[in-house]
């Protein structure tokens, strides 16, 4: 018997789950614009989940989608979603996906939500030439460098974020996420000196955490982009 020529497995990828409380499509328009507006690139084409737990109405899912597209980002579909809402989403072409198992430990962390990658965003953007910081970058942070070079003498911690529209040097560990070239600019690099990453990016390229645990993790790396692919080199 011929072996088959495709197979399906099971896997876990991480996704973007987008929490609102208006489900319109002219308000998620002006509010996903603004956000995006803060890091140009880095979300282009990113998959995302809609969180419609909270939902009253049965949102256009039809016109959501084709804001998305709109804003070259990639509507999965929805969760937390009862049966008519699934209905819905699956009119529109979407998927109805499980909210996270861990229901009772979840709930703390909503709040800490908006202290990720949401709302903190605005206020931790930097303009300036380069910026340096002496310390370490602690979980639920996020730092972003505009139009300039990010250093950071000290650790990213697991849970924390960097971007910078230059290049990135961190004189520690990087157990978090690094974004450089955050606004499409394909020759900035990354550099740290322990690499142990839950994501890295270079202009919208990204690879993530099991991606990268082979020859070069946990030592000092320069990652880089060559032909529209990520390379990674030995620092030193």
């Amino acid at each position: 018997m011929s072996e088959p020529s495709i197979e399906l497995k099971g896997s876990l990828f991480p996704l973007s789950v987008l929490y609102c409380q208006d489900f319109s499509v002219a308000t998620l328009r002006q509010e996903l614009s603004n956000k995006l507006a803060q890091a140009p690139g880095f979300f282009t084409q990113a998959p995302v989940v809609i969180s419609v737990e909270n939902c009253t109405q049965t949102p256009d899912f039809a016109g959501i989608k084709q804001l998305f597209i709109d804003l070259q980002l990639v509507l999965v579909g929805v969760c937390g979603a009862d049966a008519s809402l699934k209905k819905a989403a699956h009119a529109a072409g979407l998927a109805a996906l499980q909210p996270p198992k861990a229901g009772k430990t979840a709930e703390p962390a909503k709040p800490a939500a908006p202290a990720a990658p949401t709302a903190p965003a605005a206020p931790t953007v930097i303009n300036a030439d380069n910026k340096t910081i002496d310390g370490n970058i602690r979980s639920g942070q996020q730092i972003y460098v505009k139009g300039a070079d990010l250093i950071i003498r000290g650790t990213v911690g697991a849970g924390a974020e960097v971007i910078a529209d230059g290049n990135i040097h961190i004189y520690g560990a990087l157990r978090g996420k690094a974004i450089a070239g955050a606004g499409g600019d394909a020759s900035k690099k990354i550099y740290c000196y322990n690499m142990q990453p839950e994501l890295i990016s270079i202009a919208g390229n990204y690879w993530l955490s099991d991606t990268l645990q082979g020859d070069y993790w946990g030592k000092p790396v320069c990652i880089g982009l060559q032909d529209g692919q990520l390379m990674l080199a030995d620092l030193f």
